[in-house]
């Protein structure tokens, strides 16, 4: 998506350790026009798959999950990365290792909002290591639910995330995939 990697090439910023930082209009700050084409382009490239529910992971996913719901008419469901009183105990929970907070973290969806044989799509803002859409493919697979595709706003290539999840039989589709993060330059595949 051409518009999406001139947007990365004009705000974002390599910072050390491997992190590509594009707050200024993705996961901070919201630049809600190109969500919206986000949104579109995502609708377009799983075209003709079946989407009954879209599925991410708080917090970063949940706008652009959002927006892209609009083209598919479908609800967005977020998995929590928090337990709370009103969340009640009839969970799915995964385990999820954050490549940008250097951490492990549970996530949780109630059971009531997946289930059986629905077709789910996935939508994160970034693909790493692919540990955050395997937690949320986990997930999907404890409901019985059908993995639709999972949708990536940026997939870095080299962290090789995207191979783990076609190894799990997955159809990814990136907007931007950064070949290579050198001197403070992203170049893309």
């Amino acid at each position: 998506m051409e518009l999406l990697k001139q947007r990365i090439l004009k705000d974002g910023s390599v910072k050390e350790g491997g992190i590509l930082k594009v707050d200024s209009f993705l996961n901070h700050q919201i630049d809600i026009k190109l969500l919206n084409e986000i949104g579109k382009e995502f609708k377009k490239r799983f075209d003709g798959k079946k989407i009954e529910k879209i599925l991410t992971i708080e917090s970063s996913g949940i706008a652009i999950a959002c927006i892209s719901a609009q083209y598919f008419n479908v609800p967005v469901v977020f998995a929590k990365k928090s337990m709370s009183l009103n969340l009640g105990k009839d969970v799915y929970t995964s385990k999820v290792v954050s490549f940008t907070k250097n951490k492990t973290y549970n996530i949780y969806v109630c059971k009531k909002y997946i289930k059986k044989d629905e077709k789910i799509l996935i939508i994160d803002d970034f693909l790493a290591r692919g540990q955050a859409a395997l937690g949320l493919l986990d997930i999907i697979n404890q409901a019985g639910a059908v993995l639709s595709g999972i949708g990536i706003v940026i997939e870095k290539e080299f962290q090789k995330g995207r191979r783990v999840l076609e190894e799990k039989g997955a159809h990814i589709e990136s907007l931007a995939i950064v070949k290579s993060m050198e001197d403070g330059q992203v170049v893309f595949r």
